[in-house]
């Protein structure tokens, strides 16, 4: 007797569409980055004012995109497990194989080999994959995302975090605490728990609230893009550059490979499912990889080139998946 492990098996149907529609879907999502970029390139936007821009969609613009998207979701009755599988069996193997590429292979230090394997398991999911899957699935993602959103953020942030300090002695109790602190009291975290808050009391925003969430939210995929644009000229390619292009391979075509064939052949997942899956494992390298290198002091050239060089990419192989899903 098969076990069923998420819903019941359904053919993959969904609808082909021009290339040119294709194009036309993505090009906004890396054109807001371009635009980004070329602001910061031209002096139109400084330094400052992009951290000021990453700190109120860190605080605000995504925890209201997400309490949102929780609070409008359609939650299914039983919990996707074949849909973490996927995902998740896939960022294993290719987090494990960069870091031992880039110790064995490219004869990187046991911290440059942690940051590698953290630039290539952890993707840009917010900035450009969300923006990517609501494109092309519209709400009917809403609640994959949120799925996906509520386990990537603590996995990544813990391993990361541990590996990173496994660099260095060894802290006991004290790291955990300061780990538990900071997953408790990140703005997303807190964002997702209330809206699972909102579905469980069947609770829905309503009114003067509803519309100021509504304009914020609004505002967090557009601007987020452009703060990536901003962000892209400050850490730029710097260095490691073969390194960051194994990363590349690893990030845009192996995992979501592995998870396409997961969700697809072995746990044959609704389209929608499926390629919410797909275009989160293909997404870029996540800045968060820069951001835990220039803390630790390690690794900042292969975070840098990896985040760079796999966004530019990114706009090339999402247009593979699109097509490799039906989409396109």
């Amino acid at each position: 007797m098969t076990k069923k492990w998420f819903i019941a098996r359904v053919p993959f149907t969904e609808p082909r569409i021009p290339m040119v529609e294709l194009l036309l879907l993505v090009a906004p999502v890396f054109g807001l980055v371009a635009l980004g970029y070329g602001a910061a390139l031209a002096g139109l936007i400084g330094e400052r004012a992009n951290e000021g821009l990453t700190s109120y969609l860190f605080v605000i613009g995504a925890p209201a995109l997400m309490f949102k998207l929780l609070t409008a979701a359609v939650f299914p009755g039983v919990f996707p497990w074949g849909y973490w599988i996927a995902y998740y069996a896939g960022m294993a193997i290719v987090w494990g194989l960069a870091t031992v590429l880039a110790a064995g292979l490219f004869r990187r230090s046991r911290g440059d080999a942690v940051i590698a394997g953290l630039a290539t398991g952890q993707a840009n999911t917010v900035l450009i994959g969300i923006p990517i899957i609501l494109k092309a699935y519209g709400e009917e993602a809403a609640f994959p995302i949120a799925m996906l959103l509520a386990v990537n953020l603590p996995i990544t942030m813990t391993l990361a975090t541990l590996m990173l300090e496994g660099t260095r002695a060894a802290t006991g109790g004290a790291l955990f605490v300061k780990l538990g602190r900071g997953l408790a009291t990140h703005p997303l975290i807190i964002a997702m728990a209330a809206g699972v808050a909102f579905q469980v009391f069947g609770l829905r925003p309503s009114g003067v609230a509803a519309t100021m969430l509504d304009m914020v939210a609004n505002t967090t995929i557009p601007l987020s893009l452009i703060a990536l644009g901003l962000s892209l000229k400050t850490y730029g390619v710097r260095t490691d550059v073969p390194v960051a292009l194994m990363i590349c391979v690893l990030r845009l075509l192996v995992h979501p490979a592995i998870a396409y064939v997961v969700a697809h052949h072995v746990f044959a997942l609704p389209p929608s499912w499926t390629g919410t899956v797909v275009l989160f494992a293909a997404m870029p390298a996540g800045i968060n990889a820069y951001l835990f290198a220039a803390r630790y002091g390690q690794g900042v050239g292969i975070a840098s080139t990896a985040v760079a060089l796999s966004t530019l990419l990114a706009a090339v192989t999402s247009l593979l998946w699109l097509r490799v899903l039906g989409i396109g």
